[in-house]
């Protein structure tokens, strides 16, 4: 498997596959072809299907200017993977130099179809499912977190320090702003209100809940206007992990080095649904996106918890077990609705999921590795219009303008 690096990518939202994935492709495109005058990128499948909602062609022409660039969004074609764009490239003469068909495959990552030289990063852990990992941690007397440092460069908990002061920025952020988010739909934001609405003096836990759902709506809403996030595993369920932490850091008065450690293990559960799966809602809808952040983010409160790690597989398992055949559906393209609930609700579920597992982990029945298995599945499955199209659910039943 390969570094936290590459699943948790600093960027601008609202959509890793449909924006920071495309921005890397244009950024490949600069640095090896010098020549080019004019770049003709084709979007097809989701990118073309949720692309302008998502703001993917505003990225790619920002990325590329001041180069001559023209957007098409081929809507006809089915394409192999749904994230696929065409480059072709131009010369003075308007010759076609090259043309290079990119693949954005969820969380920023792209691949290069076609060519032998894939864009490929190092992988530097020697497993791929949480089975042997578990295996590892526990013949090795080490817990997740030391297993991450185990296997990463020595600069890792560095890297994680810069993801944690991110979250805690778009946080800060979020809850400060007011007005409506970009777009047509007119969604108006709701941190801040959510965040200073008054204590109930008698529910508790409606207080608590109303401060995590506030964390997500914050950094959900950063995303959805082009702010900086952290993918967690992707921009699109980029509040459910940092509302989950930041709450229990609060809460459990912890150091920012416990969070660190927090972050590792919620690295590798989402780096192993990453490897046999997929994070990438346009591939195998929500349930990759939102139930992935879900998994990390109990997994990581289990771990905070101080609990062992069968109990954090199981507070992942469940978590991810509970989302399988979540859709992607949203309404006009954009990252607003229902996403920005969905990242309150699941990062709500996550803490819910951690104390399930702490009570119930004798009597679990189903790993981890199953479930994640059974996601991919379920993603293959899914009738395509429910797989970031905006061609079916809610984006279909609710018309705005």
């Amino acid at each position: 498997m390969e570094s936290l690096r590459q699943l948790y990518r600093i960027g601008h939202g609202p959509s890793s596959s449909h924006t920071i994935g495309p921005e890397n492709a244009c950024l490949y495109v600069l640095r090896y072809y010098k020549n080019i005058n004019k770049v003709k990128v084709t979007l097809q499948g989701s990118l073309a299907l949720t692309g302008k909602g998502h703001l993917t062609d505003t990225v790619i022409k920002k990325t590329l200017s001041p180069v001559s660039c023209e957007i098409v969004f081929d809507y006809k074609t089915i394409p192999n993977h749904p994230n696929t764009m065409i480059f072709d490239l131009y010369d003075k003469e308007e010759k076609l130099i090259k043309s290079i068909t990119f693949i954005s495959v969820g969380g920023g990552k792209i691949i290069i179809n076609g060519m032998k030289n894939q864009i490929k990063h190092k992988n530097v852990y020697p497993f791929s499912s949480f089975k042997e990992i578990k295996e590892y941690c526990l013949n090795n007397n080490i817990d997740l977190a030391g297993f991450v440092y185990k296997f990463e460069d020595k600069n890792i908990k560095k890297y994680l320090n810069k993801v944690y002061i991110t979250m805690k920025k778009s946080i800060c952020n979020g809850l400060q702003k007011e007005g409506e988010l970009p777009g047509n739909l007119h969604v108006v934001r709701k941190a801040k209100q959510l965040f200073n609405s008054p204590k109930s003096k008698r529910n508790m836990v409606e207080n608590e809940l109303r401060i995590v759902s506030s964390y997500a709506f914050a950094v959900s809403e950063e995303n959805a206007s082009g702010g900086l996030i952290v993918t967690a595993p992707t921009c699109g369920a980029s509040g459910v992990l940092p509302a989950a932490l930041f709450y229990l850091k609060e809460k459990m008065h912890l150091k920012k080095e416990k969070i660190i450690d927090a972050l590792a293990v919620a690295g590798i559960i989402g780096n192993v649904i990453k490897e046999n799966a997929s994070i990438s809602g346009a591939f195998a809808g929500c349930q990759s996106e939102i139930g992935s952040a879900c998994s990390m983010s109990a997994g990581a409160v289990s771990y905070l918890n101080k609990q062992d790690i069968d109990v954090v597989e199981y507070a992942a398992e469940i978590a991810l077990e509970h989302h399988l055949g979540l859709t992607c559906d949203p309404i006009n393209g954009l990252v607003q609705i229902p996403c920005i609930e969905r990242n309150a609700v699941a990062s709500i579920r996550a803490i819910d999921a951690a104390s399930l597992a702490k009570f119930l982990n004798k009597t679990r029945k189903v790993s981890f590795d199953t479930v994640i298995k059974t996601m991919y599945e379920t993603g293959k499955d899914m009738n395509a219009k429910y797989r970031e199209t905006s061609k079916g659910g809610l984006a279909v039943k609710v018309v705005c303008s």
